[in-house]
């Protein structure tokens, strides 16, 4: 049987070394590199890519959050578990909206790591059960809602919630459980668990795009750039060269687009697969 291999980082030795015991104790999992900092474990997992990476959500710069997204925009197949200091929703909404599949704190019982890392290394997101809470629904409703602000100025790129996604989430957010939301809008709770996979990636995929249009945004407010007295700087250019860098910028941000959904696509691909079977 092929093991599940995982990447361990983490700037406490004694709880790596726990993590990497606890691991190793398993017949079907294999710790295949360490480090002590996010920042060191990128060019190892770049060179080696493991099932499961497991990074330490804000410890050093960048952080295992600013780590996540990059791996998940290079290696969407590896999955990410953060370790987070304390369980508040700012920190769990941060470690969301980067891809992470499961957040766990290091007084986490062993027996639930070894499951935890089998479900994720599996393709599961634990994390979509934080949609559960009426703060973290709340916080994903206002972010869709920035997010409908930019897609109108993007030509509507990113993706928005359907009505009874949003619907959903507002019920959580006004203190709904899943049991009411069930009996509310009569809906299974493996449909509403199947609503928060769909949120989830629609939440990861437009942080990334958010990204990118801000610094496109960013760059042609460089271009334009007036000094003091009011008199163009030396990057002044002509309103034809504008209008064709625009052209130009927009038709390169699609492409850009375009090739970070390919890759990313597997995952709703997955999605719809497992609903089906």
């Amino acid at each position: 049987m092929e093991k599940t291999t995982v990447f361990l980082s983490d700037w406490q030795v004694l709880f790596r070394e726990g993590i990497h015991f606890t691991l190793c104790g398993e017949e079907d999992i294999e710790v295949i590199g360490e480090a002590t900092s996010a920042a060191d474990s990128i060019p190892l997992i770049e060179s080696n890519p493991p099932r499961v990476a497991i990074l330490n959500a804000n410890n050093g710069t960048p952080s295992g959050i600013d780590v996540t997204r990059r791996i998940k925009h290079s290696l969407p197949a590896v999955s990410v578990m953060l370790v987070v200091d304390s369980d508040n929703e700012e920190q769990l909404f941060a470690a969301i909206k980067s891809g992470a599949s499961a957040c766990i704190t290091k007084d986490i019982d062993p027996d639930d790591l070894i499951n935890l890392v089998i479900e994720v290394a599996q393709g599961r997101r634990p994390i979509c059960e934080t949609f559960r809470r009426p703060g973290i629904a709340a916080r994903v409703l206002d972010e869709f809602e920035a997010f409908f602000s930019i897609g109108q100025q993007a030509g509507n790129i990113l993706t928005r919630l359907t009505p009874r996604e949003a619907e959903i989430l507002r019920h959580i957010s006004n203190g709904s459980s899943i049991e009411q939301v069930n009996e509310t809008l009569g809906i299974s709770k493996e449909d509403i668990n199947y609503q928060f996979e769909l949120t989830l990636q629609k939440l990861v995929t437009n942080d990334h795009d958010r990204e990118i249009i801000e610094t496109m945004q960013s760059s042609l407010l460089q271009s334009t750039t007036v000094n003091v007295s009011g008199q163009p700087t030396a990057d002044y250019i002509t309103k034809e060269e504008f209008d064709e860098f625009k052209a130009d910028i927009r038709e390169h941000f699609k492409n850009f687009i375009n090739n970070a959904r390919a890759k990313g696509v597997t995952d709703g691909t997955t999605l719809e697969r497992q609903r089906g079977e």
